[in-house]
């Protein structure tokens, strides 16, 4: 215990130390250096507590402390590497309003008597914005124009509509109905630390019934991506990894069972109507081997099901515009960062063939691997791999990863988080962030052959960094 408590101490100091940097979001250089070098002190500390606590009484509670303790100091801290937040605040907002959120873009006069001077320290309720809603531009100079910031708001983007799914809307709504105005994102970053806190806890609870060390936990709970983007952040990818370890422990509680199942697709749908992206974990929940090929519709079928219902009731309110800035987004990333490890070798008019082609391999591969037991495997790699091969700038996004790699003990997987935050430093230099990835896929093919060919000598750094 005493070494748990160290180690704790240890990340948590570091991390007040990070955060007393100050706003990081435009100084992108001091922004890598700072977080490669917290990634650093948090990895070393897990492995060094792993190899040496003992058992622990109460480990589900004791871990959900651990977390609860590393999330603090970024709670009462604003957000420092991101303004989704804002953007959160306000959705959340519009829809408690009675109006949907796809339907007018921040800046809309439509929406004037929403303004507050925390979302809006330039434009008061009675000023007119000179803003209406619009048709995107399909021109990506021009759509990136629109997407521009506008120092009237803080909200990002202003004068395009939300890019995020219902079940995200609901989650904003929810939380903004229980907080003023006046406290800005702290009710979202109260709650995502609080999501943060119950996937540890949830993550121990599962490995404890699964035989392992629930202090496996701490690779989620001190993890920077973690500890950055949820308590601070406020990301939504968040509720993504916790509804994601809903859908694995579901399915793996009962395997084949009809409860489940649904339950399984339920969440995973769920998941989806967060973010589009656990879409990409569907052949996991599709086992083809073993004699199971009748059943292994359900759960994506459920999940597809879900997430249709969840846009059922905008598409009767918004109708076409209830996609939001989701086609925007798509040719807003046509740009330069976009497949950072295909680019070099293909070219630009066969990039997005070259991703469909890459992922349809993997999935082709995940339908035949995955297995009702254990979907959680495959899923990592599904998951993983959309992340190499789309190479975004943006971290947060490899919350459900850092969740799936402790589910699966794959923690090679955790370079992929830490190259998303090397691609967000070096945005503007896309090599930056190729390098970055390159180096991640190297890594986790690197240790994924040494496992095949067997374990390492007992007590070594690899063992520790791939069994803890």
């Amino acid at each position: 215990m005493t070494r748990l408590l160290s180690g704790a101490a240890i990340v948590t100091s570091a991390y007040v130390g990070l955060l007393s940097v100050g706003e990081l979001d435009h100084r992108r250089g001091l922004l890598a250096a700072v977080i490669v070098s917290f990634w650093l002190i948090c990895v070393a500390t897990t492995v060094w507590v792993s190899r040496g606590s003992a058992h622990v009484r109460r480990p589900v509670m004791t871990m959900a402390l651990l977390a609860l303790a590393i999330q603090l100091p970024g709670v009462f801290t604003p957000p420092h590497s991101s303004s989704d937040a804002w953007r959160y605040v306000w959705d959340g907002r519009v829809t408690l309003s009675g109006t949907s959120p796809y339907r007018y873009v921040p800046l809309d006069d439509h929406l004037a008597a929403l303004r507050d001077p925390i979302l809006f320290p330039g434009l008061t309720p009675d000023q007119h914005s000179g803003v209406t809603t619009a048709p995107l531009p399909a021109d990506r100079v021009r759509l990136l124009q629109r997407a521009e910031a506008d120092a009237r708001t803080v909200i990002n983007r202003p004068q395009v509509p939300t890019i995020y799914p219902p079940v995200a809307q609901l989650w904003f709504a929810g939380v903004a109905a229980l907080t003023p105005w006046s406290v800005g994102t702290l009710g979202l970053q109260i709650a995502g630390a609080l999501l943060a806190i119950a996937v540890a806890a949830a993550l121990a609870a599962w490995l404890l019934r699964r035989g392992r060390n629930p202090l496996e936990a701490l690779w989620w709970a001190w993890c920077p991506t973690v500890i950055l983007e949820t308590g601070n952040g406020a990301h939504v990818d968040v509720l993504v990894a916790a509804l994601v370890l809903g859908a694995v422990a579901a399915a793996t509680t009962r395997p084949g069972r009809r409860a489940s199942t649904w339950l399984a697709g339920l969440l995973l749908g769920a998941a989806a109507a967060v973010k589009l992206t656990p879409l990409v974990l569907l052949p996991a929940f599709m086992p083809l081997r073993n004699n199971v090929v009748r059943r292994s519709w359900q759960v994506p079928a459920v999940a597809v099901g879900t997430l249709v219902a969840s846009y059922a009731p905008h598409v009767l309110i918004a109708g076409g515009l209830v996609l939001g800035y989701v086609p925007g987004y798509i040719v807003e990333e046509g740009g330069p960062n976009r497949a950072g490890l295909l680019r070099p070798v293909v070219p630009d008019d066969l990039l997005t063939l070259a991703m469909l082609v890459a992922m349809g391999a993997v999935t082709l591969w995940a339908v035949w691997t995955t297995s009702v037991e254990a979907p959680q495997h495959v899923a990592l790699v599904l998951f993983g791999s959309l992340l190499l091969v789309t190479t975004p700038s943006y971290p947060w996004y490899s919350l459900p990863l850092v969740a799936l790699a402790v589910l699966s003990r794959r923690l090679e997987w955790l370079a992929v988080p830490v190259a998303g935050y090397i691609a967000y430093a070096g945005a503007r230099v896309p090599s930056v962030g190729a390098i970055g990835y390159a180096v991640a896929a190297a890594v986790v093919i690197s240790v994924a052959i040494r496992r095949r060919r067997g374990p390492a000598p007992s007590g070594s750094a690899a063992r520790v960094w791939r069994d803890s």
